[in-house]
């Protein structure tokens, strides 16, 4: 079964979502997933050098409403097990570069693994994921050829293909992220719980079960 996830690397609920649909691929050991990250940025008018994360919050949401925001995603990372650490970063980060790193990832066969990487480096460690020598980091964290990767950042490769595909998700309809998309075709939004994750594994499956039978 193939699961797109549409998915920005400086959205919590995407980390929330992809700690709840971890736990939902456990829960079913006999079904083989295959997950594939795709871009999608939430503010691509954000500078390379990004911006004060906290003026850019409150411009956006207003004081307020932004620490109402902070309190009610901490309280659903903690229990998928994530310590958002809000206070540690200084920056809202441009995510291009980011979403590059991802697309490189799938081919060194550690996509899963870079995705967490990036979430942990922003939300629980504070650093800047538009940097990119923090990417080059997480990649060597990772075990990719992290000298490929500076390589490759710095001569902007694949910035076309990476734009393109994040176009496509708007064109597609998708305005909000998380969105798991099933088999290209069942689209699940949102951060929802382990039980719903549950539900439309499950639902996608029993599908191609029927089409199997059907051949």
């Amino acid at each position: 079964m193939f699961i797109d996830v549409v998915s920005d690397t400086v959205c919590p609920w995407c980390y929330i979502g992809k700690k709840r649909f971890d736990a939902a691929q456990t829960e079913r050991p006999d079904i083989e997933l295959e997950v594939r990250w795709r871009p999608f940025q939430l503010d691509p008018t954000i500078p390379p050098e990004g911006v004060d994360r906290r003026e850019y919050l409150e411009a956006k949401f207003g004081k307020n409403r932004s620490r109402e925001v902070g309190d009610a995603i901490r309280e659903a990372g903690e229990d998928a097990g994530i310590s958002f650490a809000f206070d540690k970063i200084d920056r809202s980060p441009n995510t291009f570069d980011s979403h590059r790193l991802i697309r490189w990832s799938a081919s060194a066969g550690c996509q899963n693994e870079i995705v967490d990487i990036l979430f942990r480096r922003y939300f629980e460690d504070g650093e800047d994921i538009g940097d990119r020598k923090v990417l080059v980091d997480a990649a060597q964290e990772a075990g990719m050829d992290h000298e490929l990767v500076a390589y490759l950042l710095l001569h902007n490769k694949d910035a076309e293909l990476v734009a393109k595909e994040a176009s496509q998700a708007r064109e597609m309809g998708i305005s909000g992220v998380p969105t798991f998309l099933f088999q290209g075709a069942y689209a699940v939004m949102g951060a929802q719980e382990v039980t719903g994750y549950l539900r439309a594994i499950d639902k996608v499956q029993a599908k191609l079960s029927e089409q199997a039978s059907a051949q």
